[in-house]
C-alpha cells in the first residue's frame, strides 16, 4: 500500500502490476523473466525506447497518467525522450532550512534503522549496508544511521536530485542482472543482489558523510549520473532512462530524525508517496 502525506491512497499503474504477477507467479512468466533479465535484452529494449518506433507508446502513457506537471515540452520524438522529460526549474523548490532532509525525488519512499548486525528490508528483501554499497568499511561507517528508499514508478518524474550541497568523494558502478523494483518482485526474490547500482559517497553540508546509491531495474539500461564534483542541494544528479528504478540514502548515527509519518507508515509495511524537495527528515 501507499499513502500519500495526507493518508490517502495512491493507485499505481494497473497495467504493470498484471504484467508483474504475471512474470513472478507461474511458469511461462519465469521462462520470459529469464530472458528480460538479461542484459543484452535491456539494451535492445533501450534501442527500441530510443527510437521514433515507440512513439506510439506515449500517447498511451500520457492518457494513462504520466506525471506531466512543470513539464515544457509537448512533443516527444519517442518514448523515452518521455520518460527522461525535464521540469522547469523551480517546480518543486527544495526547502532551504538548513536541517531539512530533503527527498531528491518523486518516489514512494520508506526508512529504516540500520541496527548493527542486522539488515533493512527494501520491501521484503532484506539487506545490509555494507551489501547495498559492495563495502564492510563503508557499510559500517552508516551503522546505527538510516536507510531512506526512494522506489520510483514508471508514471514518476525520473530526474533525482541532491538534498544537500557538498561534494563528492567516491564513486563506483556495481554491475548486476537487471530486474524490477516492484513489491510484486520483491516478495519472490531478493532483488538487490541482482541489481546494476552506482554508489556514491558524499560529504554533505548539514547531514554529514552520505551514500547515495541510484539501482537499476529491470529493462533500465542507464543510470545516467552528470557525475558533479561539487554540488548544491535541490541540483539535478542525474536520471534514468527507460523503467522503474530505485534511489537509496544511507546517513549516519545521530545525523538526522525520519518524519514522525514516514516512520509510522514504514514501522506497518506501507510506503509515503513524497515529491522531489519534500521534507522527510530533521538533522539532530
Amino acid at each position: 500500500m501507499v499513502l500519500d502525506r495526507n493518508g490517502k491512497e495512491v493507485h499505481e499503474s494497473a497495467g504493470q502490476a498484471k504484467f508483474l504477477s504475471f512474470l513472478y507467479r507461474g511458469l511461462p512468466g519465469r521462462v520470459l523473466l529469464r530472458l528480460l533479465r538479461s542484459r543484452r535484452v535491456s539494451c535492445l529494449m533501450g534501442a527500441y525506447m530510443d527510437s521514433p518506433l515507440s512513439r506510439g507508446r506515449v500517447k498511451k502513457a500520457l492518457k494513462n497518467g504520466m506525471d506531466m506537471e512543470g513539464v515544457e515540452e509537448t512533443v516527444f520524438p519517442n518514448y523515452n525522450a518521455l520518460f527522461t522529460r525535464k521540469r522547469k526549474d523551480g517546480t518543486f523548490p527544495f526547502s532551504q532550512e538548513e536541517g531539512d532532509f530533503c527527498s531528491p525525488a518523486d518516489s514512494r519512499m520508506t526508512v529504516y534503522p540500520l541496527k548493527e548486525g542486522t539488515a533493512f528490508p527494501v520491501k521484503l528483501a532484506p539487506y545490509t549496508a555494507s551489501e547495498l554499497l559492495g563495502s564492510e568499511e563503508e557499510g559500517a561507517y552508516f551503522r546505527d544511521g538510516y536507510a531512506f528508499v526512494f522506489r520510483l514508478c514508471p508514471e514518476d518524474y525520473h530526474r533525482y536530485a541532491f538534498f544537500d550541497g557538498g561534494k563528492l568523494l567516491s564513486s563506483c558502478f556495481i554491475k548486476g542482472t537487471f530486474h524490477t523494483v516492484n513489491p510484486v518482485a520483491l516478495a519472490k526474490l531478493p532483488v538487490f543482489h541482482r541489481n546494476c547500482r552506482n554508489v556514491s559517497v558524499l560529504e554533505t553540508e548539514h547531514f554529514g558523510r552520505c551514500a547515495y546509491v541510484e539501482v537499476g531495474a529491470m529493462m533500465v539500461g542507464r543510470i545516467i549520473n552528470h557525475g558533479q564534483e561539487t554540488f548544491t542541494r535541490g541540483e539535478e544528479k542525474g536520471y534514468f532512462a527507460f523503467g522503474g528504478s530505485t534511489v537509496v540514502v544511507l546517513v549516519g548515527k545521530d545525523v538526522l530524525t525520519p518524519c514522525e509519518d514516514i516512520v509510522n507508515n514504514s514501522n506497518q509495511g506501507i510506503e509515503t508517496y513524497v515529491r522531489a524537495g519534500e521534507t522527510v527528515g530533521r538533522r539532530v
